[in-house]
């Protein structure tokens, strides 16, 4: 290095290697680089990496004319993602009315949403319902008498808006479960492509969750999972895009030198300022969302926000910064908080507009003339009724949520989750020879089953990609590991709090696309980094390969589970590879 480089390197009064802490040079033989040994290039490159360019070769190879390859390279940045979604698309639409019953949970959400969209409340339903739902295609009265349910209504509106689209039978309540399972593919396709900045590996990633039985069981079931699962997805997004465009920004302030290379710059990274963040304010619109489909998205809303503060802590110390916290602090959490806590509690109150709009007189909404009856006096009568009744309501649902112990024959563990302990099944008949399916000639009973589990083969290797990711983060200081498993544990750790509760696996769907990011990331590094020999990427492209193929197979397999096609009893013995699966 020049001397002239040299005083231009803010990290010069920095430690060398042998003056290091001893345990920074123990932990250098597991892989762990410290944050001085990044390299110095141009700090845009570093602030905002540039994606890898696809090769036109293959195309090429294939006979394509050179103007053609060189059109398909640059539009495969869309043009990937978008044929990923159309195969996930395609098979979560696939006779979706199928089984034409209530199964499950639909029970409830399924006609929670018809109420909601025609009244704004809940209802209580007659004991037969379900039955008559379907005889009669939907056309049936309505009740008034309102009902005590614990989940916001995001989720139920979500799925009313198909059965207003469609009618109100499974396929128009399974409709835009189906759809954002989909969207969610192409979103997440794109996420991977942005923070592995390779269209391969994105594509990769939201083709792993294509396949994923959990997400597309839950795809093609109408409850309140599957539509948290992608106002977190988008919330992650939108922090994806705001991170990018921040070090845009904050690179486009830095100055050159002679030689035309960015290079840090204490004033800079110590006073610049981002601005209102448009990205960062539609991740709060989505995070209320969530939080207005389940509650559990409020740990989702804590983690992110503290991921995305350290974000911005990374942006400013790589921009020169010399006190990154206080400039944080200073410039960016006010705004920052306001963009996500308020915004998400806003859109939270909002949702419940058609509850705060109902009668009063006892005849609306649960609770809702709580105030003006039960809830007379006290110290808080200043706020309006409607504010004090839902308040009641909301308290009175954490204390069903948090005493609910009633043994379910499908509950487990959280800590079974992971490995597929104890999947959940919605839906199980038997059949007999020549009818609903069953073959004539199967000689016994067939069974159909609609079985909420991940594709084994994808969730066992996500076990390790999740020990690689940590490892990445934490001894690598990549921060997309430290996304991935920000993503994961937000989705799966606030569960372990509640081991005695009755929960079940298929909550697990929230964390599945940070599952599939991790495996992606896995497999990329599998596949060896750019500037690998020869033999070492045909070797690893070809172990690689081998995973994806299996996972593809194992999806394959288990499909009849996953859409309760009828199947010989045998077929089905034979796909229960555990004793907890029956």
């Amino acid at each position: 290095m020049t001397s002239t480089a040299s005083s231009m390197d803010l990290r010069q009064g920095q430690a060398p290697h042998d003056e290091q802490p001893s345990w920074q040079r123990r932990l250098r033989r597991f892989g762990y680089t410290p944050a001085e040994d990044a390299p110095a290039g141009d700090v845009r490159d570093r602030l905002v990496p540039p994606y890898a360019e696809p090769s036109s070769r293959l195309w090429a190879a294939l006979g394509a004319s050179p103007v053609l390859a060189d059109r398909i390279r640059r539009w495969s940045g869309w043009g990937g993602p978008l044929l990923v979604t159309l195969m996930a698309g395609l098979m979560r639409f696939w006779n979706l009315g199928s089984p034409r019953a209530v199964i499950f949970d639909e029970t409830y959400y399924a006609k929670d949403a018809w109420a909601l969209v025609h009244r704004g409340y809940e209802v209580n339903w007659d004991k037969n319902a379900n039955d008559l739902v379907l005889q009669t295609h939907g056309h049936l009265a309505i009740p008034t008498d309102a009902a005590y349910v614990v989940h916001p209504p995001v989720g139920k509106y979500v799925i009313g808006l198909g059965e207003l689209l469609f009618g109100f039978d499974p396929f128009g309540w399974r409709f835009m479960t189906a759809l954002l399972g989909t969207l969610s593919v192409l979103l997440l396709c794109r996420i991977g492509r942005r923070i592995f900045r390779s269209t391969f590996l994105g594509c990769l990633a939201g083709a792993l969750m294509a396949v994923d039985g959990l997400h597309f069981v839950m795809s093609r079931t109408s409850l309140l999972d599957g539509v948290l699962m992608f106002f977190v997805l988008a919330a992650f997004g939108c922090l994806v895009v705001d991170r990018d465009r921040s070090r845009e920004k904050i690179a486009a302030a830095l100055p050159a030198g002679p030689d035309g290379r960015v290079r840090p710059d204490v004033h800079v990274g110590d006073t610049f300022r981002f601005g209102l963040r448009p990205w960062r304010w539609a991740a709060g619109l989505m995070l209320g969302l969530a939080i207005g489909t389940k509650w559990n998205g409020l740990y989702i809303l804590a983690a992110f926000c503290v991921m995305a503060v350290l974000w911005d802590v990374g942006a400013r110390k790589v921009a020169g910064a010399r006190h990154p916290y206080l400039a944080v602090l200073k410039y960016d959490t006010g705004l920052a908080f306001v963009a996500t806590v308020p915004v998400a509690i806003v859109v939270y109150v909002a949702s419940w507009t058609g509850w705060i709009l109902s009668p009063t007189n006892g005849s609306g909404g649960y609770f809702r003339n709580w105030a003006a009856t039960d809830g007379k006096g006290g110290g808080w009568t200043f706020l309006p009724d409607w504010l004090r009744s839902l308040w009641h309501y909301e308290h009175e649902v954490y204390e069903f949520h948090v005493g609910l112990t009633s043994p379910h024959t499908y509950q487990s563990n959280p800590w079974s989750w992971i490995v597929l302990g104890r999947p959940v099944s919605y839906f199980y008949e038997s059949p007999n020879p020549g009818a609903d399916g069953c073959p004539a000639d199967a000689g016994q009973k067939c069974a159909r089953e609609v079985l909420a589990i991940g594709t084994p083969l994808l969730w066992w290797a996500a076990c390790f990609a999740i020990l690689y990711v940590l490892w990445r983060w934490a001894f690598r200081r990549d921060w997309r590991a430290g996304a991935i498993a920000c993503g994961i544990a937000a989705g799966y750790l606030p569960w372990f709090l509640y081991q005695e509760r009755t929960i079940f696996l298929f909550y697990a769907v929230v964390f599945v696309p940070f599952l599939c990011l991790a495996v992606a990331m896995m497999i990329g590094a599998i596949v060896g980094p750019p500037g690998s020999s020869d033999t070492r990427r045909v070797v690893g492209a070809s172990a690689a390969g081998v995973l994806v193929l299996l996972i593809a197979w194992n999806f394959i397999y288990f499909w009849p589970l996953f859409t309760g096609e009828a199947i010989p009893m045998d077929q089905w013995r034979s796909r229960m590879w555990l004793d907890t699966w029956v």
